[in-house]
């Protein structure tokens, strides 16, 4: 992977990581674009430079973060992330099977757009408007939602959110309680690829950061695509939380509609492939 490669791919992972369009999804037609996807450091990128993105949301919200009196907020995010954390660790070989298929993106991109359509129209109703009021057994269900992002082209953003509104959050709280769900999800998913996966051949099984350290390249790859992702990641949250207050979900679903049309073409055209 060259910087420019690595550039490219976080950009779109700050860009996608919380707008409820899936960034696993976008990176992976743009590694395909790339010629990179199949690439084993590259598989690896797309998990580690969610670290920048994780980064984006604690500094913009660093007040929340950081307020240990307010010791429930930790526990609800810690409620919240159990089922992502079990249904990861026992699927994380037919999950990483997933992440190579542009068609499963292309399928899951063109749904969930359908289903943004009426989003905002099915849970017009929302009676809880601060994370105060976010109950534990409410945290735990959004973390239910959120797993419905393992399928690649979901969107972890998208499941949570729509997962929030349904547990009543206002549109506002829900995206923000998604950002928050996110570090902690996130850096689980990091961490265990970066240190307790096995990346290789099960002849020669290597660590994540032993991939990263093992070559110059790979090092400055990985360190520009995190700080690349984590300033695009601030700008993202910011647009995001601006638009969804005035004009909701609607736009958001049509782009996920024609990007997975787009994307379905060109591939039962050859123009990509599995």
């Amino acid at each position: 992977m060259t910087i420019i490669e690595a550039i490219i791919v976080a950009i779109v992972e700050g860009l996608t990581e919380f707008l409820p369009v899936s960034s696993t999804g976008h990176m992976i037609i743009a590694s395909t674009f790339l010629g990179i996807h199949k690439e084993e450091f590259t598989k690896l990128f797309e998990v580690a430079i969610q670290l920048g993105a994780i980064l984006a949301v604690v500094v913009l919200y660093w007040r929340k973060f950081f307020d240990f009196r307010r010791w429930q907020f930790y526990v609800k995010l810690f409620i919240g992330v159990i089922p992502a954390l079990l249904l990861g660790y026992l699927f994380s070989d037919q999950i990483d099977a997933l992440l190579e298929s542009p068609l499963t993106v292309a399928i899951t991109l063109l749904l969930g757009g359908i289903v943004l359509l009426f989003i905002d129209r099915a849970f017009n109703r929302p009676t809880i408007e601060s994370d105060d009021q976010i109950t534990y057994s409410k945290a735990f269900i959004t973390g239910i939602w959120q797993t419905i992002a393992m399928i690649p082209g979901v969107s972890r953003s998208a499941a949570s959110i729509i997962g929030g509104m349904q547990q009543k959050m206002t549109r506002n709280l829900a995206a923000e309680f998604s950002f928050f769900l996110a570090v902690p999800t996130m850096f689980a998913a990091t961490a265990y690829s970066l240190f307790i996966k096995k990346w290789g051949t099960p002849e020669l099984p290597r660590k994540g950061y032993e991939i990263i350290m093992e070559s110059k390249e790979n090092m400055v790859a990985f360190g520009v695509g995190n700080i690349v992702a984590f300033v695009v990641a601030i700008l993202a949250i910011r647009f995001f939380i601006n638009y969804l207050k005035i004009y909701g979900f609607k736009v958001f679903g049509w782009y996920r509609i024609i990007a997975g049309a787009i994307l379905l073409i060109l591939f039962l055209t050859g123009v990509i492939e599995h």
